[in-house]
């Protein structure tokens, strides 16, 4: 199994190295034949409307919708939950909408603002989970079909899950945490082998009523 990473821009080579911590063989992905026989794509943090130009100079935008339509995961964290939210509040036009959230750029304040803090992710367990929050967008607005997956104290959401669409405000890669990369990695095994340990084991995938179950 193979999990791409898109390597145009930002923090990609992080991303990697804990896809490799955790025993998943990672792809750098730059151009549409990069995505070929990948089960999951990560989106890293950067520069988002960087992102957004070098994904569509160099045709990506319809291969990576022709993944998650097919049920692969995609996981943004910071610039690309912004790439994957299908409203910006500053007016932006949206590059993927593939997550019904409204988001909004750099919400804490410039790079000299960034902070860390721990959060509860009840769907990852019971231990509070570290964040690296730099510049920072916030999601302002949640659609009906998605999961909050974790708020700050003061209750603005900082990470959802639509489906086989997730997205994190802050950096787990650059905390030394796996989790979030364990559960796409648990994704993309079923993606790739629908109903494999189905019979076993609640699948990762499926909505936690820890985290307000199906609606």
């Amino acid at each position: 199994m193979k999990i791409g990473v898109l390597a145009l821009q930002g923090a990609f080579a992080e991303h990697l190295a804990v896809l490799r911590q955790i025993g998943v063989e990672g792809v750098p992905v730059r151009l549409p034949a990069d995505l070929d026989g990948v089960a999951g794509l990560i989106l890293p943090g950067g520069e988002s409307t960087t992102m957004r130009k070098l994904v569509e100079r160099w045709g990506l935008r319809e291969p990576i919708l022709d993944l998650a339509r097919q049920g692969a995961p995609i996981f943004g964290t910071c610039a690309g939950m912004i790439i994957l939210a299908r409203e910006i509040s500053d007016g932006d036009e949206p590059v993927l909408s593939l997550l019904d959230v409204t988001v909004r750029r750099n919400a804490f304040g410039r790079q000299l603002d960034s902070f860390e803090s721990d959060l509860q992710v009840p769907v990852l367990g019971d231990g509070p989970l570290h964040g690296v929050f730099i510049r920072a967008p916030i999601v302002e607005r949640v659609g009906p079909d998605v999961d909050v997956l974790a708020t700050l104290d003061d209750g603005r959401v900082v990470a959802v899950r639509q489906r086989n669409i997730l997205a994190t405000a802050f950096h787990p890669e650059l905390a030394g945490e796996t989790r979030f990369h364990r559960l796409v990695a648990a994704m993309a095994s079923e993606h790739a082998e629908p109903g494999e340990g189905s019979g076993r084991r609640r699948h990762p995938t499926r909505r936690s009523a820890a985290i307000g179950g199906d609606r």
